[in-house]
Order: C-alpha cells, then sequence, then structure tokens
C-alpha cells in the first residue's frame, strides 16, 4: 500500500457537499459516514484525486484537517506517542478503518487512517 495525505475540507451539510462534489465536479462517493445525512464524513474520488468531507463532527479542530492514509495506524500511534498529545488512542471504527488523531499547536487536525484490508 502506498501512504498519502487525503485533505478534509469543512462543510456545513453532506446533502450540499455531495451536490456540489458529486453532481457538478464528478467525483464518486466511496464512503458515506453519517447518521443523519447532515454531519458525518462524505469520501470522495476521482481518478487518483481523494477528498473527505467533514460536517461538523464533535471534536474535530474546525481550521485545517488532513488525513494521512498509512499502513499501521498502531505503528504511528507508537512512534507518536511520547511525542505530541494523542487525543485518542487507535480504535477501530463503524465504517471499516482503524483510526486515531493528533492537533497540531494551530488547531488543525492530523487524522491518522489504516483502512480495511
Amino acid at each position: 500500500m502506498t501512504e498519502r495525505a487525503i485533505p478534509i475540507l469543512p462543510a456545513d451539510d453532506l446533502r450540499t457537499a455531495r451536490k456540489f462534489y458529486v453532481d457538478a465536479l464528478g467525483f464518486r462517493v466511496v464512503l458515506e459516514a453519517s447518521d443523519d445525512g447532515m454531519t458525518g464524513l462524505l469520501g470522495l474520488e476521482r481518478g487518483t484525486i481523494r477528498l473527505t468531507i467533514d460536517a461538523p463532527m464533535a471534536g474535530h479542530g474546525r481550521q485545517a484537517c488532513v488525513s494521512l492514509e498509512v499502513e499501521s495506524a498502531d505503528a504511528y500511534y507508537a512512534e507518536w506517542r511520547s511525542k505530541v498529545e494523542i487525543r485518542q488512542p487507535p480504535k477501530d471504527e463503524p465504517w471499516g478503518a482503524r483510526t486515531f488523531d493528533v492537533l497540531d499547536p494551530f488547531g488543525n487536525t492530523i487524522f491518522v487512517l489504516q483502512p480495511r484490508r
């Protein structure tokens, strides 16, 4: 697996984001994690381009956010835990990934994601 960074863009509502990115810009939905269709995450792809839309997820910084798609979330956690404040230890998400996140000194979220295999 190639590790990569995926921008996470804040939005006020996933329905509006879906209409813009899918209907207008031609992205396709590869992940949707939402209880109400308004808040949550929307993973988008077009060719090799990936974006994630974050509509007010509790606890996320409201500056910028980036998702680091990695081979092993646990390995990154082990390397970083003595150097930075980890907001939560790695956990298995109901949508199938293993994740943890940190805030940088400026309030930007660094979201570490190990995709389901």
